[in-house]
């Protein structure tokens, strides 16, 4: 991953490990946070963050600027996986924003 990812999955970490319950791990070019064993947001390269919601939650947030489905590899993702552009989370206010709507829709999942 290149620096921008890598400074995202700092200010992810510092924002989402104060929970306890989240576990980090490098997942398909991905610095990703899972709850449960449940990806919950990714840090990618570019500064990218990738976004886990219910499908119905990301239909209305791609409208969203900066947001798009996510693309992994030659597939484009469905609804409920969202690439937010850095722009889209550049300070801690707009991250966190977007943090909360992953943990909100990972608890509407238990």
């Amino acid at each position: 991953m290149d620096a921008a990812g890598e400074e995202l999955a700092d200010r992810v970490r510092a924002l989402l490990t104060l929970d306890g319950d989240v576990e980090e791990k490098r997942m398909f070019g991905t610095r990703a946070f899972l709850v449960d064993g449940h990806i919950l947001v990714g840090a990618r390269s570019a500064g990218v963050l990738l976004v886990r919601v219910h499908e119905e939650t990301g239909a209305a947030l791609v409208a969203r600027p900066g947001v798009t489905t996510a693309v992994m590899g030659p597939r484009t993702m469905g609804t409920g996986w969202l690439d937010v552009a850095p722009e889209a989370t550049a300070d801690d206010e707009a991250l966190v924003f977007w943090l909360d709507i992953a943990r909100e829709d990972a608890d509407r999942q238990e």
